[in-house]
């Protein structure tokens, strides 16, 4: 049985993948996003992410599509204690910015659509420095003094500006973030690694990463000459062009072909072994792609190995 982890200073424990609700209503219908989420928590996953905006950018959508194939998920199976769910606000076309009454009206469109009256975890998806501190960390915690938010995070956010939501909390005695959800992996180190991270080591928080994958480049369905049909593999190609990309995919092969293990396990447990991480963040459009996923659960890379990663992906 894999250990849950705990969710920095929260009292949340969540399994060491958390699901990325992405695709859900986007590239993966109702019936397959249902087929997933059945899954996953088969599997003992209990951490599924969100977001308001996801996903207004396809042509018919307007936002707010995979919260409401996760809320008549979480109906029909009648589980939502078993779920530690998250959501982010701040991006959605009619709830953009973190003004106090956005924050507020946008968790409530959360809620709604998720068809249950309380957020496990609740990011601010993007800051927004044209707010001040006090107005975004107030609103916050009027949601979570009313029980409708648990814990929050942030998401999207300089080191400086984190620091500063922080340091009001603490003297304040307000809602804390608990957890930060930085763009990291290992072909992108340095949008993590460094001051945020050293904010985020120093304050007690829990990273989940996203694009934990590369957009399904350290997969390794993406080689030189290979083609690919998906939604990211213009994204995802391009570390093909580079020399760090290249050097990368050869140091998960050679683990991944000692450990007996799928590449994308593999990249995904050296996340898992970094100080501050606790889940690394990933979606599966088919049930077919989540045992490699789930299986971060149970790969403890040696020290030598997450050494040789670190190496190959400076």
């Amino acid at each position: 049985m894999t250990s849950l982890r705990k969710l920095g200073s929260s009292d949340l424990e969540v399994f060491p993948l958390a699901l990325g609700g992405n695709v859900f209503g986007w590239t993966a219908d109702e019936a397959q996003s249902f087929a997933v989420l059945d899954a996953y928590t088969a599997a003992g996953g209990n951490f599924i992410d969100t977001a308001d905006v996801y996903s207004a950018w396809v042509p018919g959508n307007k936002g707010g599509e995979s919260e409401t194939v996760i809320g008549d998920w979480l109906t029909a199976r009648g589980n939502r204690s078993d779920v530690v769910l998250a959501t982010k606000v701040g991006a959605h076309p009619e709830y953009k910015g973190l003004s106090a009454g956005t924050i507020k009206s946008g968790a409530e469109e959360s809620l709604r659509r998720l068809r249950t009256d309380y957020i496990d975890l609740f990011y601010t998806h993007y800051d927004d420095p044209t707010v001040p501190v006090e107005e975004i960390i107030g609103a916050l915690d009027e949601l979570v003094t009313s029980g409708k938010v648990r814990a929050i995070a942030a998401s999207n956010v300089t080191a400086e500006r984190l620091q500063e939501f922080l340091d009001f909390s603490d003297r304040e005695g307000l809602a804390r973030y608990s957890a930060l959800q930085p763009h990291y992996n290992l072909v992108s180190r340095d949008t993590y690694e460094g001051s945020l991270e050293q904010v985020a080591s120093r304050s007690g928080l829990a990273a989940v990463p996203y694009y934990a994958l590369a957009s399904g480049f350290l997969t390794g369905k993406y080689r030189p000459g290979a083609q690919v049909e998906s939604a990211r593999a213009a994204g995802a190609g391009k570390h093909l062009e580079t020399q760090r990309g290249l050097r990368v995919l050869a140091a998960l092969d050679e683990v991944a072909k000692n450990r007996d293990a799928e590449l994308a396990t593999v990249a995904l447990a050296w996340l898992a072994a970094q100080p501050t991480v606790a889940a690394p963040l990933a979606s599966a459009r088919t049930v077919e792609q989540l045992p490699a996923l789930l299986a971060v659960g149970e790969l403890e890379l040696t020290d030598a190995e997450v050494s040789a990663l670190t190496a190959a992906s400076a």
